[in-house]
Formats: structure tokens, C-alpha cells, sequence
């Protein structure tokens, strides 16, 4: 079977003189065709003259140089200007002569500086050309002045082509410079919640260790904690700079980052770091949950890990529902902690948070609580998004 897309890949891969060929041959190998003679363009009314030699060279004049009508459109055109002069001029009147045309448009479309002059250069060439034929055939000035006026149309067509090709392309960067302002929130984000909530929990669990040097089994245990904690975050790290190379291409659940299944894992790493959790866990998730399961980890990583900063040992509950439709997470501190202030600092987690969710049409709340402590909570849609 004839993969197409590939053919194409290729062929716009070859070198642009080697695509514009077939053009030149196309409008070249017509003309030599006995049938086509004196059927092509006549601008001036002399009688036809039987192709010769210079009807030849007029041709190839008009037809060859169209193969670097994108490479050097100025060029082209002079060229073909010349041998359309020279097939008007000894009234061959060949089919190449719409070569003319072709020059015109490519160099519209395609010529990036000197343009007024190049335009300026081709009415001060056609102005003797015109005056010459004028004196050589039965025509009046107006066919002369009509024929400017249809190469000043084709110039404008090219030129308006050229004006949607660079607006399109500044459209495509602005996109790509878009979706790389995206990705990079994205993995800041997840650097973010990972770097935050991991060290925040080695920090916590080695401050614990030094008050338990007289008793080495708990001591070992808060270290081993402390390692476990350590070697979680090396591993979520070496993910993120996976994704920050080209040539990865994660597959499946390797794609993503730890889903709501691990909750629990979570919940222990914080206990272990010495802040009591009560964690709960209702309902069937969803089959297709997009990234819901990613964003409802992220707020409970997020929220455990203020809890641990600004209500250490205070008691902290973790509250997932799961429906059909939706991922209802909860997590909240009742203020008994070491200190009861809101979650401060810069802000970023929480209001990183608040976006994630958003872009997925839910509902995000973070507040003191009335009687003390902190509540923070979201509403996540399922099927949100991949």
C-alpha cells in the first residue's frame, strides 16, 4: 500500500529548485508542441513569425528560470522579462509566454527585500518595451496600459499570498511559543509540589531524629523514614527531567505522575514525618478519569505537605470521594498543631492548585476554618482532559 504521507514528507524535503522543476517543464515542453505556436500570450498586435532559432532561446528564457522562481524571484523575473521582451518583440507569441506571469507571482509571494525597486525595475523595463511594440504594431495605449495593470494584479496576488504566509507563521510561533509557556508552568508546577512536599517531610523527619538519640530503634526508624522520603523524590525528579527530554516518549501509565491509588503511600509518608492523618476513601473511581486522579494527588500532596509546616502534629484528616462524574477531595487540620497560622509563604502551591482545577472545570476552596485549623478542598470532574 502507498503510504502518501511519507511521499509527501519526502518530497517537500527535497531541495526547492528540485520542486519547482516540473513547473518549468510543464509550461517549456508545450511550447515546443507545433499545435501551441503563436497561441500564447501577444501583447502589441505584430503578425506571428514561424518559430526559429531565437524562438528557442526566447522559450527557454521564459520557462527555465521559473525553477528558481522561489530561490531567487528577482532574478527569475528579470530574466523572463527579458525573453518575454524578445518573443513579443519578434512576434513569436508563444505559449511560454505566461512564464511572465508565473515570475510575476513567485516574486510577489517570495522576494523579501527590495521589493518597491524590483517593481520600480520591472514598469522602467516594460516602458520601453511597450513604446517599441507601440511603434512596431497597430495597437493604441490602452491595451499597453491594460497589460501593466493585469502584472500589477498578479504582483498583488503574490504579494497578499506572501502577507498570509508570514501571518500564518507568526500565528504557528505564537502557538508553539504558547504550548512551551504552558509545559514549562506545567513541569514548575510538578517540581513544585514534588520538591515542596518531599523536603518539607525530610526537613521535619530530620529535626525528629535529633531528639531520639537516646532511643536508637526509634532513631533508625525516623532515618529510614528519612531515606525513604529521599529516594521517593530522586524518583519523581528523574521523571519530570524525562519529560523535559525530546526523545522521551512515555507510554500509558509511565506517562503520568503518581494517581489517587497511591493516596495511601502518601498518607504514611506523612505520618512518618510525624503528623497524625486520618485518611478516607469512598466510592468507585471512574474508568476514564483523564487527569482528575493527577490533580486530586496534587492537592492532597500540596495540602499535607502546609499541614506539616504550619500545623505540625495537629491532627489533619484526607477526605476522597469517588462518583461516576466527579473526584471529591477534602483535607483539613483543626488548628491543634504547633502553629495554627494559615498556609503562607509564596502562595504558588495553592495557587497552582486553584489553576489546575479550573482548567478543568471544578471548584477549588482554601480557608481557616472557623474554630481554627484549615480546610482545603476541590471538586474535580472526571474524564477532564489526558
Amino acid at each position: 500500500m502507498i503510504n502518501h504521507r511519507r511521499i509527501l514528507e519526502r518530497w517537500r524535503g527535497l531541495d526547492v529548485t528540485i520542486r519547482d522543476l516540473p513547473l518549468a517543464l510543464l509550461l517549456l515542453i508545450p511550447s515546443f508542441v507545433p499545435a501551441f505556436h503563436t497561441h500564447g500570450t501577444q501583447v502589441g498586435g505584430l503578425p506571428d513569425r514561424p518559430f526559429d532559432v531565437a524562438a528557442v532561446v526566447a522559450v527557454a528564457l521564459q520557462c527555465l528560470p521559473l525553477a528558481v522562481r522561489r530561490r531567487w524571484p528577482a532574478g527569475c523575473l528579470a530574466v523572463v522579462l527579458l525573453g518575454f521582451a524578445l518573443d513579443q518583440l519578434r512576434g513569436y507569441h508563444t505559449l511560454a509566454g505566461t512564464g511572465l506571469s508565473l515570475a510575476l507571482l513567485s516574486a510577489g509571494a517570495h522576494l523579501e527585500w527590495h521589493r518597491r525597486a524590483a517593481m520600480l525595475v520591472f514598469s522602467a523595463t516594460y516602458a520601453p518595451l511597450a513604446v517599441a511594440l507601440f511603434l512596431l504594431g497597430p495597437e493604441g495605449w490602452d491595451e499597453f496600459a491594460g497589460f501593466y495593470l493585469a502584472c500589477a494584479l498578479v504582483w498583488g496576488i503574490g504579494a497578499w499570498l506572501r502577507s498570509t504566509r508570514r501571518t500564518e507563521a507568526e500565528r504557528r510561533r505564537l502557538v508553539a511559543e504558547e504550548t512551551r509557556t504552558v509545559e514549562r508552568t506545567r513541569i514548575a508546577r510538578e517540581l513544585h509540589d514534588v520538591v515542596t512536599h518531599h523536603v518539607t517531610a525530610m526537613v521535619v523527619q530530620a529535626e525528629a531524629a535529633r531528639y531520639l538519640t537516646a532511643v536508637p530503634e526509634r532513631l533508625d526508624q525516623a532515618l529510614t523514614a528519612t531515606t525513604d522520603t529521599g529516594r521517593r523524590a530522586l524518583t519523581d525528579l528523574r521523571h519530570l527531567l524525562d519529560l523535559l527530554n525530546p526523545d522521551h516518549h512515555p507510554d500509558g501509565a509511565e506517562a503520568r505522575t503518581p494517581p489517587v491509588g497511591r493516596l495511601l503511600t502518601l498518607v504514611e509518608q506523612t505520618r512518618r514525618a510525624g503528623q497524625p492523618v486520618e485518611f478516607a476513601e469512598e466510592g468507585t473511581p471512574a474508568e476514564s478519569t483523564g487527569s482528575a486522579d493527577l490533580v486530586a494527588y496534587r492537592v492532597v500532596q500540596e495540602a499535607l505537605t502546609n499541614a506539616i509546616k504550619y500545623a505540625h502534629g495537629g491532627r489533619t484528616s484526607v477526605q476522597v470521594q469517588h462518583s461516576a462524574r466527579e473526584i471529591t477531595v477534602e483535607v483539613g487540620t483543626d488548628g491543634s498543631g504547633a502553629s495554627t497560622a494559615s498556609p503562607g509563604g509564596s502562595g504558588r502551591g495553592l495557587a497552582g492548585l486553584r489553576e489546575r482545577v479550573d482548567v478543568l472545570g471544578g471548584d477549588f476552596t482554601a480557608a481557616p476554618r472557623t474554630g481554627g485549623g484549615f480546610l482545603v478542598r476541590a471538586r474535580i470532574p472526571a474524564r477532564s482532559g489526558s
